[in-house]
């Protein structure tokens, strides 16, 4: 036999290796007796290309199993369980949550030390930290924080009005963008980002890299999410190394800057040094220890990560929808005027409190 007939059967033989594995795999829930979508090689139930998420669960939500709490499913080769039943759903993120508190996300807090934050953290290290920063969450450190959201707000109006002089249609989603940018990066890094006076500003650019510029294709987030043990090893990493410099060295110079000036602000930024110095938010945390260095960097990073780009989305399709129906829109109006003048035309934490109409556009509700 020659050199290629080995080759090919040798390519032959793994090939069928491969599929036999997928195909004992895309029967875990059948062989437990559970309902499941038929899964495709080598996507599971994912559809190939960039979808929206309603797309991947409308499909499952459809073939449910009348009194069946879940579907089985596949995100590539895991089992996964796509909840169904609303009791269900209750049980796992309520009663039943402290053995359902893993995320399968990866991280390398090694290399990668901006990939440590509570968002992709499971077990004990994501216990630990939540009840660490839960203090940081509460109705009354966010009310401290609404001054702030409000100067950024007189910004926005000051912009607009400059905008419409000059010109009659503007770019609304990325004047959003830059107003939470503004928002997250005054609250969580205590610094002007300035990125409403400037289009150009070094905070909207990085910003704008994380989720414009991702660090690896479809092939390598298929590799780490499947194989993280192994992907650690070879220190992949999530986030590019210019990005943790930047938001690394905004944090340490921030850190640095207010430890020495003894500068206190009513921000996320300012909970989490009381922490790293060991002050106590609460009674819980102060039998919790300190809070790290790269665990501050992390928290600030997805804090701004999980919020410019989703807030000004929701801004953004909440506009839209209020321009589409302007009968909404002029009650939405009437409340937030009525409740203004219940406080002296000031925008404060309790008026937003009291805006319940327009919560529940916001909300969808």
């Amino acid at each position: 036999m020659d050199n290629i007939s080995i080759f090919l059967c040798f390519v032959i033989g793994l090939i069928s290796l491969i599929l036999i594995s997928f195909k004992k795999r895309y029967a875990y829930w059948r062989d437990r007796g559970i309902a499941n979508l038929e899964a495709t090689i080598p996507f599971g139930n994912l559809p190939m290309g960039k979808v929206h998420i309603k797309d991947i669960t409308d499909p499952i939500y459809k073939q449910k199993k009348p009194g069946a709490p879940f579907m089985g499913a596949y995100f590539f080769r895991t089992p996964v369980v796509v909840a169904t039943d609303l009791d269900f759903i209750q049980n796992v993120l309520v009663k039943d949550f402290s053995n359902f508190h893993e995320r399968g996300m990866y991280v390398n807090e090694e290399d990668d030390p901006l990939s440590g934050h509570m968002f992709s953290l499971d077990g004990e290290k994501w216990k630990s930290l939540r009840a660490k920063l839960s203090p940081t969450f509460t109705s009354g450190k966010m009310k401290f924080m609404f001054p702030t959201v409000v100067d950024v707000a007189d910004t926005l109006n000051s912009t607009l009005a400059e905008v419409l002089k000059t010109e009659s249609e503007l770019e609304v989603r990325d004047l959003l963008s830059r107003f939470t940018t503004d928002v997250i990066g005054t609250c969580a890094f205590g610094i002007e980002c300035n990125s409403l006076k400037t289009t150009d500003s070094e905070f909207r650019n990085f910003g704008s890299k994380i989720f414009d510029k991702p660090l690896h294709g479809p092939l390598m987030e298929l590799f780490r999410t499947q194989y993280p043990n192994l992907a650690r090893r070879l220190h992949v990493r999530v986030v590019s190394k210019e990005i943790e410099d930047f938001f690394m060295g905004l944090v340490r110079e921030t850190i640095s800057y207010r430890e020495k000036n003894n500068v206190r602000r009513n921000d996320f930024m300012d909970l989490l040094i009381r922490l790293k110095n060991g002050e106590a938010l609460d009674e819980r945390s102060q039998k919790l220890g300190r809070v790290t260095f790269e665990e501050i960097a992390a928290q600030a990073f997805v804090f701004f990560v999980a919020g410019f780009e989703t807030s000004s989305t929701n801004m953004l399709f909440t506009l839209y929808e209020l321009a589409l129906n302007p009968d909404i829109q002029e009650k939405a109006r009437r409340e937030i005027e009525i409740i203004l003048s219940k406080y002296e035309g000031k925008l404060t934490y309790e008026a937003v409190q009291d805006m319940v109409y327009v919560d529940q556009i916001i909300s969808g509700k």
